[in-house]
C-alpha cells in the first residue's frame, strides 16, 4: 500500500452539496478499489493564477489516502470524465510527507525562540 495525495480542483458554481457529494465520490470510489482515506481537507474557494475554462476561481479539496498503484490509472479515468473537475494531481507521498502531514494535522509544530545573546 502506497500513501498518495489527491489534489482537484472543481468548477466554482457547484453548490456546496455538490461538492460534499463529488468529495464523497471520490472517497467512496478510493474506498471500492481497496484503498483507505487517511485525511480529506476542504480548501474552499481560491483564486487560480491564472485562467481554466474562462474561471478565475475553483474549489480546492486535498484528500490524504493509501492503496495499490493500479487504483491510481482508474481514479485519473473517473477525474477526466467528471465535468465538475477543472484540474487535478495526485502526487506519492514518501515517508518523510506522511510524517510531516501526520504532525501538521496533530498541533502542528513547536514554535522555536530565539536565544538571546
Amino acid at each position: 500500500m502506497n500513501n498518495y495525495e489527491l489534489m482537484v480542483i472543481f468548477t466554482p458554481v457547484l453548490s456546496e452539496e455538490d461538492f460534499k457529494g463529488a468529495q464523497k465520490k471520490y472517497e467512496d470510489f478510493i474506498a471500492e478499489n481497496g484503498g483507505s482515506t487517511v485525511h480529506s481537507n476542504p480548501w474552499g474557494l481560491k483564486s487560480l493564477a491564472y485562467p481554466i475554462q474562462k474561471k478565475t476561481t475553483g474549489i480546492y479539496w486535498v484528500l490524504e489516502f493509501t492503496g495499490a498503484a493500479e487504483i491510481i490509472e482508474k481514479l485519473k479515468i473517473q477525474l477526466l470524465r467528471d465535468e465538475q473537475v477543472m484540474r487535478h494531481m495526485v502526487t506519492r507521498l514518501d515517508k518523510y510527507a506522511v510524517e510531516y502531514n501526520h504532525t501538521k494535522r496533530n498541533g502542528g509544530f513547536a514554535v522555536t525562540q530565539k536565544a538571546e545573546a
